[in-house]
């Protein structure tokens, strides 16, 4: 058995007054699970228990995103998280910035070699 990625989503989202990198970063999690309806583990017929959900996260400030909070988006499956360097922090003419954060979202199941 071997991990075969069945589907990838991607997302963006943004925080555009408090700069909060992991309010941007869940948004981005829900932007790319909202398009998706299809529901991997039955068609493969597997559990849903047995999806294997890797997370990728670009935001300017990697160690600012809480990924135990973002943990909580995800109704089942096992979930893994890498936070790096990306998305975008721009500026606001006033003072402050918005926060935009990019998520890849990989699905994947242990499946015998083809």
């Amino acid at each position: 058995m071997e991990k075969k990625r069945v589907l990838v989503e991607f997302g963006m989202g943004t925080s555009l007054r408090r700069a909060d990198y992991t309010e941007a970063a869940a948004r981005a999690i829900r932007d790319a699970l909202w398009h998706n309806s299809v529901n991997m583990a039955e068609l493969f017929g597997f559990e849903k228990t047995d999806m294997i959900v890797d997370v990728e996260i670009a935001v300017q400030a990697p160690d600012q995103v809480d990924t135990s909070r973002l943990a909580k988006d995800f109704p089942y499956g096992n979930i893994s998280f890498v936070v790096t360097q990306g998305g975008l922090d721009i500026d606001k003419p006033q003072g402050g910035k918005t926060v935009i954060a990019n998520v890849a979202i990989a699905v994947s199941f242990m499946m015998e070699a083809a």
